[in-house]
């Protein structure tokens, strides 16, 4: 505890007033990380050989983390207005500080655990602290702003500095109203400037994308449309998660946007190896082009739909200058978003502006209203986004005596089952060297095929490097069943854990690191 600063109140900082607490976060790297000012690696710094990894997961590990008591507001569909909260920052390094916003209706104290996630012997969590008992307050719903905005601007509980000794990795405060149990998390990540081999981005600009707090204010809420897709619209990260909206139904993982649902499984799969990985936002990436450079590995996860232009360009360069990417990812840079001030002037909020490819027949509500100038998804992916969009299949091998398929046994059209869903890429790009190791045609129900066709792409790098695309939003899920994991079902169902997956996974990993 002597690591950590914290304060405490009935949702105040006892004398500091919010814009003492404001200037404080404007500080050293946070004032760095909010001006959006790229951070090299310090000299120095070394690429660990997972030592870090291993080592944190030897640690005494456990299952409180998970959520045991939460539900939402029928009037609201989505928010747990008990107790729900947001952190200041998405990601923030060792020694920087964050805050943290809670609000609880009716009034209640809380407290807040704070938990790294990972595997520690299966129990996927380590408790880190206590912060509370805080008297809570039910604070103000924003106002709604133009293009939709809400904005909150409540007042922080706590204020906390990040102690030196927590390894880069995704966070979760779980919130637990003392006064009837309600619980709820709020979720961030520690980052660091180290080299690694792997490089995991965090899809968390997707995860806002779909967050309807408190009630149809999604980046797809125009007022008119519930599913809209055009522009005018746009959201804030200072706002809590709601309950997830779309596939399934999780309300234990309330306030952590859609990591638990498609992201933790490779975290937990890759610490359970001890891989030397380190964690990062989609805000580092738009921010950080040189943060890029420090891996042998970048690895985009599970639904990663929202890039801005300046994501797009910087992973281009980083794959220009040789490192490797792998989009076990679906749906992957999709739409184009620009980020804009929020009410302190940290780049907290963003709407949709664009479509990353071509005009295509197939329109969903408001698309018509983007210029569709922006690059195709392929150029960077190796396929694209096309209609219908969604839809699921199984992962049919092509190319068996490929590298990517060493030590799997599978054969040409041996397909690993419903693995492909809900969305996935198509339409390979034009790039030299570039090959369709996996494709199918999709469907929306076994036996009833929907027009599409997925394809999983690998194509060469300038410096021997390469870039690989397994075109799905489920891939994580053939590699592991963490605590609390909920397997999707829709279009198709995938079967979980499963060794060609799991050694399609490591033959990537290996190949980047070689």
């Amino acid at each position: 505890m002597n690591h950590l600063r914290f304060s405490q109140s009935s949702c105040r900082v006892p004398g500091l007033s919010r814009r003492q607490l404001l200037a404080g976060l404007m500080g050293s790297g946070a004032a760095l990380w909010l001006s959006g000012r790229p951070v090299a690696c310090r000299e120095g710094d070394r690429r660990d050989d997972g030592g870090l990894v291993r080592r944190e997961n030897e640690r005494p590990g456990t299952r409180d983390w998970l959520l045991e008591k939460t539900g939402v507001d029928p009037a609201t569909r989505y928010r747990c207005p008990w107790i729900e909260g947001y952190c200041s920052r998405t990601s923030v390094r060792a020694g920087e500080t964050m805050t943290i916003h809670v609000s609880t209706n009716p009034v209640s104290r809380f407290h807040i655990d704070i938990y790294r996630l990972g595997y520690y012997g299966g129990a996927g969590g380590r408790h880190l602290l206590r912060l509370g008992p805080f008297e809570g307050s039910t604070q103000r719903d924003p106002e709604i702003g133009p293009r939709r905005l809400r904005d909150c601007q409540w007042e922080p509980c706590t204020q906390m500095t990040i102690p030196g000794e927590w390894l880069s990795g995704v966070y979760v405060g779980k919130l637990t109203a003392e006064r009837e149990g309600w619980q709820s998390y709020v979720i961030f990540i520690v980052r660091d400037d180290r080299r690694a081999d792997y490089l995991l981005q965090c899809s968390d600009t997707t995860w806002q994308a779909y967050n309807r707090w408190p009630n149809q204010f999604a980046l797809y809420d125009d007022g008119q449309n519930v599913w809209y897709w055009g522009n005018q619209v746009a959201v804030s990260f200072n706002r809590p998660y709601g309950k997830y909206c779309q596939i399934l139904d999780a309300p234990l993982s309330t306030g952590s946007g859609e990591f638990f649902l498609w992201e933790f499984p490779l975290v937990y799969w890759m610490e359970q190896h001890g891989d030397d990985v380190t964690y990062i936002s989609n805000l580092d990436t738009h921010a950080d082009p040189q943060g890029l450079l420090r891996t042998r590995g970048f690895i985009s996860v599970g639904h990663d739909e929202y890039y801005s232009i300046e994501m797009f360009r910087h992973l281009q360069q980083a794959i220009a200058a040789g490192v490797n990417v792998a989009f076990l990812s679906g749906n992957t840079c999709c739409g184009r978003i620009e980020f804009q001030p929020d009410f302190r002037g940290a780049l907290r909020t963003y709407e949709r502006v664009d479509f990353y490819g071509p005009r295509d027949p197939l329109a969903i509500a408001g698309m018509e209203t983007l210029p569709h100038t922006s690059p195709s998804s392929g150029e960077l992916v190796g396929a694209r986004n096309l209609g219908p969009f969604t839809g699921g299949a199984d992962w049919i091998c092509r190319q068996p005596d490929h590298w990517l398929f060493e030590g799997t046994g599978m054969q040409a059209g041996e397909g690993i089952p419903g693995l492909v869903g809900w969305e996935w890429h198509g339409d390979p790009a034009d790039i030299p060297g570039l090959e369709v190791v996996a494709d199918g045609p999709t469907q929306s129900a076994p036996g009833q095929p929907n027009g599409g066709h997925y394809t999983a792409t690998i194509y060469p790098g300038p410096r021997g490097n390469f870039v690989f695309n397994a075109s799905t939003c489920w891939w994580a899920d053939g590699l592991s069943e963490p605590p609390g994991y909920v397997r999707p079902s829709v279009y198709t169902t995938p079967q979980g854990p499963d060794p060609r997956v799991q050694r399609i996974t490591r033959n990537v990993l290996e190949r980047m690191r070689s």
